[in-house]
């Protein structure tokens, strides 16, 4: 291989770890960042499926200052708010 080619994979390698995910501190290794894999097993272990829906735009809106205003998960508001509309 060139040296041209090698400089290029090496450029490509360093462009993947600034885009991985968990990579925002370039190099701090933050052990707080859970896999893919884990969270999967800890949703599992509380009964939780992913389930993926499109919204409107504005309806989103309203479920994400909901959230900050309670100061909780997205995924908890929803779940609430959904949980609230299907007893009605």
């Amino acid at each position: 291989m060139k040296k041209t080619g090698m400089a290029k994979s090496d450029a490509k390698k360093l462009m993947g770890k600034m885009v991985a995910p968990g990579a925002a501190g370039f190099g701090n290794g933050d052990a707080a960042i859970v896999d893919r894999r884990e969270q999967r097993k800890r949703d599992q272990a509380l009964g939780l499926v992913p389930f993926a829906v499109k919204l409107n735009a504005d309806l989103v809106k309203q479920l994400q200052a909901l959230a900050l205003e309670r100061g909780a998960d997205i995924n908890e508001t929803v779940a609430e708010v959904l949980a609230k509309g299907l007893k009605a």
